[in-house]
């Protein structure tokens, strides 16, 4: 299977299975000098780590993170830094059942249709769980990127199924499950997620992601445009169906009156183009947002078929999370840090430092 890494000069290759010994990555390219240790990787771990609500699967692992290489005395080396995270409450007996039918939405179909055979505990390779590398490696880009350049990568729940939650202030997110920036409407989400959960059905979520503070000129017409990596790195992540940069598909209705970012000795007015011009960054904030779809393995029964083609009904069983989009803001969050990270070296390589104007 191919396809596991992600970056040109800032590499990142995941490993593993939701239910085997272990998961994790490897990191190439990080700059050396950079000062690292577990523990700066392990609290953006623990923003995306199961079992930390009622509304979030209630696996129980604890998501602690071995650097195996790549720092020497608290410090990068410019080696790989290999990540390793031991996989400690798997229940691999909750798939028995499944393991010879298509859960309808999942990639239990697909995967079995490539390779002529699945792993069908918790998903396999195409499980959730392989998010949590992808998180210890932005940790580390976000870390280089506010060290280099005092970038800041963050992000917020802005859609919860049908209900919208408006932007108040960036202080509120780490507050509460949901990574709402209102605190005020955390109630109407729980009560919704608890009846969720009742039904035994998933709702999906929509996910904002900004970052602030980068310069113009990182990006690379015209295959390796920032804004198609970056939509490339987030249709990676586990259900993702839409991504939009800056306004995204609103610009359908706006005029060019209205959709083209006006600049004032001042700077930009607006915008709109999510701080992404012709592939290149404009030093503006690059906003981001995710549709993720409703989690496939629920308890409702549905229509399906087996190995052999015979009709069946369906069922999943198990801990799974009734929105993946609870936990999915600081894993876009990392994607996007990786991307970055890798755009800034790609960008050096080539023109030096950026200018900053």
């Amino acid at each position: 299977m191919s396809g596991n890494t992600l970056g040109t000069l800032f590499c990142v290759t995941n490993f593993g299975e939701s239910h085997g010994p272990a998961i994790g990555c490897v990191v190439d390219g990080c700059p050396p000098g950079l000062p690292l240790n577990e523990q700066d990787i392990q609290l953006e771990l623990d923003r995306r780590r199961p079992g930390t609500s009622r509304h979030v699967t209630q696996r129980q692992e604890s998501d602690q993170v071995e650097i195996l290489s790549g720092v020497y005395q608290g410090k990068t080396t410019g080696t790989p830094i290999a990540l390793l995270i031991r996989n400690v409450d798997a229940r691999s007996k909750d798939y028995s059942a499944i393991a010879e039918t298509f859960r309808p939405g999942h990639a239990d179909f697909a995967y079995w249709s490539k390779y002529g055979l699945r792993d069908p505990r918790g998903g396999g390779r195409s499980s959730a769980r392989l998010t949590a590398p992808t998180v210890a490696a932005g940790a580390i880009a976000k870390k280089w990127l506010a060290a280099q350049y005092g970038v800041q990568v963050r992000g917020y729940m802005s859609q919860l199924g049908p209900i919208t939650m408006p932007f108040i202030s960036w202080e509120h997110v780490p507050g509460n499950p949901f990574y709402s920036a209102d605190p005020t409407i955390v109630p109407e989400l729980e009560a919704y997620m608890d009846q969720l959960r009742h039904d035994g059905d998933s709702v999906g979520a929509r996910i904002e992601v900004v970052a602030e503070g980068l310069p113009a000129g990182w990006g690379e017409p015209i295959y390796d445009r920032l804004d198609a990596d970056i939509a490339h790195a987030m249709m990676g992540l586990n259900a993702v169906k839409g991504v939009e940069i800056g306004a995204g598909f609103h610009s359908v209705v706006q005029r060019g009156s209205e959709h083209g970012d006006e600049i004032t000795p001042e700077g930009f007015i607006g915008n709109n183009a999510g701080g992404v011009l012709g592939g290149i960054s404009t030093g503006q904030p690059i906003t981001v947002s995710l549709a993720i779809k409703p989690t496939s393995s629920i308890r409702v029964e549905r229509r399906s078929i087996d190995t052999a083609g015979n009709p069946v009904m369906v069922q999943t069983l198990g801990r799974h999370d009734p929105c993946v989009g609870i936990r999915a803001t600081p894993i876009a969050e990392s994607l996007l840090a990786i991307v970055l990270a890798d755009h800034a070296l790609r960008h050096r390589a080539q023109c030096g430092e950026p200018v900053r104007r």
